[in-house]
């Protein structure tokens, strides 16, 4: 106990000189000296905000991943073909009807619907068996990858951005100071910045839906004890259909926003998969705070790392994963 109180202000107080280092190279302006070693301030604020935007997008597959394995117990390592589904068929109904909003509809349906046979057809036969599942979804992963591979080639595919999204907007961080004095200010696309304020919408939305209402009680009830809750008449498969769509159907949303950010590609699923594993385990299984944090964590050491050391971006996604199982097993904010 006395040990656990004398660790505690230490975390604080190294939490606390990070969190004023961050506010300062955010902020303020940086010397030549500071350049000189870490380059133009730009470059650090561009690789921060991409960091942050892309959590956002990783946010939206790791939060229907981690509702599907953290919370429901089901190993759906389909998750990533099912984000690259998504992202193809958005791609086909911007095509078809020029519209961007209408291609996440078509994207969630899609999806969802997939969801629920896998549901139904595979996991609802297969509940507590997670080798099981584990191997079955890779296969389907497999024959699914093969599909769109037959379906729309090896070629990368972009959506189109709708004009009304279009260009940068000024953000209220100083790049540089000209010498007369006058502030340069950091430009960004403005379709990322309402992706990512999008997504922290959803999440909120999620959290308060699992946490304040009666479905998300039921939800978390069914997974501890499904068949007190069968007995008192709640139709708990029905609900883990509805869940499990849901969870699925944002990751073909997801696709949408991924074709939009950067393209939609042969290789483009098992490289979210990954990332939605890493943020289920950096932030929590079942945790939609958690899956925040860490899609963000991720998405800043990705980001960074390509613009420092681009060489070993991906061994510092890695070690921060093998930090926090070292330190916290179960994640960061995962329960005790």
């Amino acid at each position: 106990m006395n040990s656990f109180i004398t660790r505690r202000p230490i975390w604080s107080l190294i939490i606390f000189v990070l969190v004023i280092a961050a506010i300062w190279l955010v902020f303020a302006p940086w010397p030549q000296g500071f350049e000189a070693v870490f380059g133009k301030k730009k470059l650090f604020l561009n690789a921060v905000i991409n960091g942050i935007t892309l959590g956002g997008l990783y946010f939206l597959v790791a939060s229907g991943f981690t509702l599907i394995f953290g919370l429901m117990r089901n190993v759906n390592l389909a998750h990533g073909s099912i984000y690259l589904l998504g992202g193809y068929f958005g791609y086909l109904a911007v095509d078809a009807t020029g519209s961007w909003l209408f291609s996440f509809v078509v994207a969630f349906v899609v999806a969802a619907l997939l969801g629920v046979i896998l549901q139904v057809a595979v996991f609802r036969r297969m509940e507590g068996q997670d080798l099981r599942q584990t191997l079955v979804t890779i296969g389907i992963s497999i024959v699914l990858a093969d599909l769109m591979l037959w379906g729309f080639g090896g070629n990368s595919w972009q959506i189109q951005t709708p004009t009304w999204l279009r260009g940068p907007m000024d953000l209220p961080l100083v790049t540089a100071v000209k010498s007369s004095g006058e502030a340069v200010y950091l430009s960004y696309p403005i379709v990322r910045l309402v992706i990512f304020f999008a997504s922290v919408v959803i999440g909120l939305a999620m959290w308060l839906v699992l946490n304040r209402t009666r479905i998300g009680m039921i939800v978390r009830a069914g997974v501890d004890d499904r068949e007190i809750l069968s007995a008192m008449g709640v139709p708990i498969q029905l609900v883990f259909v509805i869940v499990f769509a849901f969870g699925a159907g944002l990751a073909g949303m997801a696709g949408v926003v991924g074709g939009t950010f950067q393209s939609l590609s042969p290789g483009e699923d098992t490289r979210f998969l990954l990332a939605s594993l890493i943020v289920v385990i950096v932030g929590g299984m079942g945790s939609i705070p958690g899956a925040a944090l860490g899609s963000v964590i991720i998405g800043l050491a990705e980001q960074i790392g390509l613009a420092y050391f681009p060489t070993y971006a991906i061994v510092l996604t890695f070690l921060i994963m093998v930090l926090v199982l070292a330190v916290r097993p179960q994640g960061l904010l995962a329960g005790p």
